[in-house]
């Protein structure tokens, strides 16, 4: 097999990449160097001497004095013409986010499959638990759904729980969602996550990471990403996460970066309600519906979202909390549906209970399970169902 080119790329951006992965150069180290030598192309000609004077690693300065820094980063562009539909955006170039560039530390390089231009557009971060309840799976879907539908992009984390809920809202509505990865943007992780990975590509959304290709998950990696997450939104919406969810770093990180914070109120008594409702008394905005976040944005933003619409603002959804039976339906499954919640699960024995003379044991399991084939609702352990939206 012939050996990979290596595809060409400015030598400004090859520079920042290797910069990337340079050993020992964390963000205060490189920092420190970019104060003391401002020009990224400066770095690669200056001595050893002056490397370690800018308060380089020993290990940092050997590797870019003596070319392994480079060397490093022709053998990543070399992987990069192997990886279909990548593409790299260095910090400074036209193509990286603005708003991103603006926060303390943003990554050097971007990996980008998918729309890069989905992530210069106005959007909102939706994080929270990877063990969300029945009610904070349907405030997630409906919220990002919605806020989608308002034209903006749903940024989040692509992790099991709120953040793979948030991506389907958005996709669902037909709107644009861009996934952080903690892991190579080359690396589905969760695997169970390949299908939403296409499905956000499909819809005009993009996958991106600041790590290397070929990358896997790692415990460091995903603290990391989050203030990734913070730095291309417009605000950060928790849904639900415990007292020490890694929610906590992202809402930090949105503090930090002079990002609004939303939190959705949870029950006090769930261990998940700990991060929103402790955000709320911090002075996050509460919010409930799409309205509480739309109105928190600059005026700009809003004009220029109901403006691509030609009207006002609007989601098409209808809202989290209408138990109106769906159209169509036959008649026991019209009134099994309408009993069933989005926002709260409901037990088998509490539905038999409620149809006690009306309908029989047996049509109603017949509804339940002509109602999950339908996908309208789901079941939880335990013989519990919640709606789907």
């Amino acid at each position: 097999m012939p050996e990979a080119s290596i595809p060409a790329v400015s030598a400004r951006d090859r520079q920042v990449l290797a910069l990337s992965l340079t050993p020992k150069l964390g963000p205060t180290r490189l920092r420190r160097l970019l104060e003391r030598i401002p020009r990224v192309e400066d770095v690669f000609t200056a001595s050893l001497t002056e490397l370690e004077a800018a308060g380089l690693a020993a290990a940092a300065a050997q590797s870019i004095a003596l070319g392994e820094s480079l060397r490093l980063a022709d053998e990543e562009l070399k992987k990069l013409s192997r990886a279909e539909g990548v593409q790299l955006i260095a910090f400074g170039s036209a193509a990286y986010p603005p708003q991103l560039a603006e926060i303390y530390d943003p990554p050097l390089v971007l990996y980008v499959r998918g729309n890069a231009a989905a992530m210069l557009e106005p959007g909102i971060a939706i994080i929270g638990t990877r063990h969300p309840t029945p009610y904070g799976l349907g405030m997630c879907e409906r919220l990002s759904q919605d806020l989608a539908n308002c034209g903006l992009v749903i940024f989040s984390g692509m992790a099991r729980g709120i953040d793979s809920v948030a991506h389907k809202g958005a996709v669902a509505a037909h709107g644009r969602t861009v996934a952080v990865f903690g892991t190579g943007v080359d690396v589905i992780y969760p695997r169970e996550n390949r299908k939403l990975s296409e499905q956000i590509l499909d819809g005009g959304g993009a996958l991106i990471s600041e790590f290397p290709l070929g990358m896997g998950p790692a415990a460091h990696t995903f603290p990391l990403r989050n203030r990734i997450i913070s730095g291309l939104s417009r605000g950060v919406l928790v849904v639900e996460a415990g007292e020490y969810s890694g929610t906590r770093i992202t809402s930090r990180c949105a503090l930090e970066q002079s990002r609004e914070v939303f939190a959705v109120p949870g029950n006090v008594t769930n261990k998940q309600a700990w991060t929103p409702n402790t955000l709320i008394k911090q002075g996050a905005k509460l919010v409930a519906t799409w309205e509480d976040v739309f109105e928190e944005l600059p005026t700009e933003v809003r004009l220029l979202l109901q403006e691509r619409s030609g009207r006002q603002a609007e989601p098409k959804a209808a809202g989290l909390f209408d138990d109106t039976p769906a159209a169509g339906l036959p008649e026991e499954q019209g009134k099994v549906f309408g009993a069933i919640k989005a926002d709260v699960s409901v037990h088998i024995d509490e539905l038999i209970e409620l149809f006690e003379g009306r309908l029989t044991s047996s049509e109603i399991f017949t509804a339940l399970f002509e109602l999950e084939m339908a996908n309208k609702i789901r079941q939880l352990p335990g013989k519990n169902y919640v709606r789907v939206f």
